[in-house]
C-alpha cells in the first residue's frame, strides 16, 4: 500500500522553494489490550464522572480548565484556544544550517518523511544532496496542526526527514540528578574501558540486528492460548550480582569475548618459542659450518 501523506508545504530557503509532502515515518508496533470485565469478559467502557455532582458528564458539558492553584482553575474555551494558534501556514521556512553532531538525540521527537511534491523534484534531490555533502541540517519553524513546532531537517536515504523537535525549556536539567562527577577515575580503568569499547565496536549500526522480543513473546503467548494450550510461566531470571571490583570486572569482559588467551600467547608459551627459536638458529649456523667446511 502506498504511504498516505499528511499535509503539503513548501520548504524554502533564500530564493529556494520546494514544494513537499509529509508522511509518517514511524509505526508503533507495540502490542496493545483491551481491559475487560473479568467475570463476563465483555469490554469495559470509561465515562466522565463528577463526583461533587455525582452524575456521569456528556461530553458537550466539557470545559478546559488550568489549574493555578490546589483545586483552582481558569477556565478556557476552545474558541479562545484556537484564537492563539499560529497563523495557518505551510511554509517551512529554514532559518539557519548546522551541523547535525551539534544537534544532540534528546531534542528529536517524531519523525516524518518528506516527499516532493508535484514539480520540486529536482530542488528537493538538490537539497538532500547538498546537505548530505556539506555534513549540515536546516533548522525551522513549522505550524503543525494549528501549533508552532521547531524542525529539524535532515539528509536521509537520498532523500529527506523531518525531525520535530523539544523546546529547549522543555529538557529537564541534567543537574538534577546525581552523575557521580566527584569519583576519581584510574587512567588505568579507562584503558580497559576503551579496549572493551573497541572490541565491542563497529563501524555502523545495523537495526536489523535487534529486534523487540517482548513483543514476540507476548504474541506467542496470545497465540498458544488462541490454540487452547497450556502456557507454562517460565522462572524469572536469576539477578545479575553487584559489580564489586570495576577493574576485575574490565578484565573478565574482555575475556570473555576473547576467549582463553592462546598458551603461546602466556609467558610459559613465550618462554618456549624463545626456546626453540634458539635451537633452530643454532641448528641452522651447525648446517652452514658443515657445508664450509665440505667446500674447502
Amino acid at each position: 500500500m502506498a504511504a498516505r501523506s499528511l499535509v503539503s508545504g513548501t520548504i524554502s530557503f533564500g530564493l529556494v522553494a520546494i514544494p513537499i509532502r509529509l508522511y509518517p515515518a514511524v509505526v508503533s508496533e507495540r502490542v496493545s489490550f483491551h481491559l475487560l470485565h473479568a467475570k463476563c469478559g465483555s469490554r469495559i467502557k470509561y465515562q466522565t464522572y463528577c463526583p461533587v455532582c455525582d452524575q456521569v458528564v456528556d461530553r458537550e458539558d466539557l470545559v478546559k480548565g488550568y489549574e493555578f492553584g490546589k483545586e483552582q482553575y481558569i477556565r478556557v474555551t476552545e474558541d479562545e484556544l484556537e484564537a492563539l494558534e499560529g497563523e495557518a501556514s505551510k511554509d517551512i521556512d529554514i532559518a539557519e544550517f548546522v551541523p547535525l553532531a551539534s544537534v544532540d538525540p534528546i531534542f528529536l521527537d517524531k519523525a516524518y518523511f518528506l516527499g516532493p511534491d508535484k514539480g520540486g523534484a529536482k530542488p528537493y534531490q538538490l537539497l538532500a544532496r547538498a546537505l548530505e555533502k556539506a555534513e549540515q541540517v536546516g533548522v525551522a519553524r513549522f505550524i503543525i496542526r494549528g501549533k508552532e513546532s521547531v524542525v529539524l531537517i535532515r539528509p536521509f536515504q537520498r532523500g529527506l526527514i523531518l525531525h520535530t523537535m523539544y523546546f529547549h525549556d522543555e529538557i529537564r536539567d541534567v543537574g538534577e540528578i546525581d552523575r557521580g562527577e566527584s569519583l576519581k577515575i584510574k587512567e588505568s580503568e579507562v584503558q580497559l574501558a576503551l579496549r572493551l569499547i573497541a572490541e565491542l565496536a563497529n563501524k555502523n549500526f545495523d537495526p536489523e540486528k535487534y529486534d523487540d522480543e517482548y513483543r514476540q513473546r507476548v504474541l506467542a503467548l496470545v497465540k498458544e492460548k488462541a490454540q487452547g494450550k497450556k502456557v507454562t510461566i517460565a522462572p524469572p531470571r536469576a539477578p545479575r550480582g553487584k559489580v564489586i571490583d570495576l577493574m576485575d570486572a574490565l578484565k573478565k569482559s574482555l575475556e570473555k569475548r576473547r576467549g582463553p588467551e592462546p598458551a603461546e600467547k602466556g609467558s610459559a608459551g613465550r618462554k618456549a618459542l624463545a626456546k626453540g627459536s634458539r635451537r633452530v638458529g643454532e641448528a641452522a649456523r651447525s648446517l652452514e659450518r658443515r657445508v664450509r667446511a665440505g667446500k674447502r
